[in-house]
């Protein structure tokens, strides 16, 4: 089991590895630019490629949707007791302890350990953290007006068409879905590589304040998970999805985030990459636990 999970986070390490190596090398690269272009382009193109042909009955997405969201609702109010037991503004950790790596690392997860089954619960996920990602996250991220935060982010069409599209099972247009298809394939790698760029300048003392976070949040979102699909009456099945998507590591979309908003994105960057590195350890024991 360890081997394929590493298999999974390969990738992730890869591609923050490479961001690293080329700063270290004295190598130009323009953090705002490729920020605005996967923010922008690549990722409502990667929404849209992902969820537009998605097979979810509307019973299971509303019912799953719903436990996800007072999940993300709970981590959001616990973030201000860690933000003070850490000593942290909770602007900074607020995203973090919501949004977790549930797309490019939880489904590949879910569906290696659950099969097609669950793999559709591990889709109604990935909606409905990335809904609350990227409007609540938009508007955290901002300084200006929310509402013309959310109207100028792209990703928030792409969401709401995507669950248009789910709801009423109607595919895309096999040349917009060739397109978006096309598109979205350098975002994940543009946002890795990001990512290792503000790891070149992490210090020690990030790293172990990653860790701690880690250790915190961990057992937090199991914990919620497990208790509000209990209070639900989700089946096991989708319970089990629900914890293990909800402990997924922290998402490189929160260090974008904190890159665009400027607050400590360093620092969050070591959450996303400390997470990561320790999901090789707890990750497995999860699964044993709940399998």
């Amino acid at each position: 089991m360890l081997a394929e999970l590493f298999a999974v986070m390969a990738p992730v390490l890869a591609g923050a590895g490479l961001g690293f190596l080329w700063v270290r090398l004295g190598q130009p690269y323009p953090v705002d630019f490729i920020t605005r272009l996967v923010f922008n382009i690549g990722t409502p193109a990667l929404v849209l490629a992902s969820l537009s042909g998605a097979n979810i009955d509307a019973g299971t997405f509303g019912q799953m949707m719903l436990a996800t969201a007072l999940v993300i609702i709970s981590m959001g109010a616990a973030s201000f007791a860690v933000a003070k037991l850490l000593r942290r503004d909770w602007r900074v950790l607020i995203a973090p302890m919501m949004y977790p790596n549930t797309g490019n690392m939880g489904l590949p997860v879910v569906l290696y350990a659950f099969g097609s089954a669950g793999f559709a619960y591990g889709i109604t996920v990935m909606v409905t953290v990335s809904l609350f990602q990227f409007t609540l996250g938009a508007v955290l991220s901002s300084s200006g007006s929310p509402i013309k935060t959310l109207i100028k982010t792209p990703t928030v069409y792409a969401i709401l068409i995507s669950m248009a599209l789910l709801l009423t099972d109607t595919p895309l247009p096999l040349w917009m879905a060739n397109t978006v298809d096309l598109m979205s394939g350098f975002t994940v790698p543009l946002m890795l590589i990001t990512l290792g760029v503000s790891l070149a300048s992490i210090q020690v003392k990030s790293l172990r304040s990653g860790v701690g976070f880690s250790l915190i949040r961990i057992p937090l979102a199991a914990a919620a998970a497990w208790f509000i699909s209990g209070w639900l009456g989700l089946p096991p099945l989708a319970q089990s999805i629900l914890v293990v998507q909800m402990c997924m590591p922290v998402a490189v979309f929160n260090y974008l985030f904190a890159q665009r908003a400027r607050r400590e994105p360093a620092y969050v960057a070591s959450l996303v990459f400390c997470s990561t590195l320790m999901a090789l350890i707890y990750l497995p024991v999860l699964l044993a636990l709940l399998m």
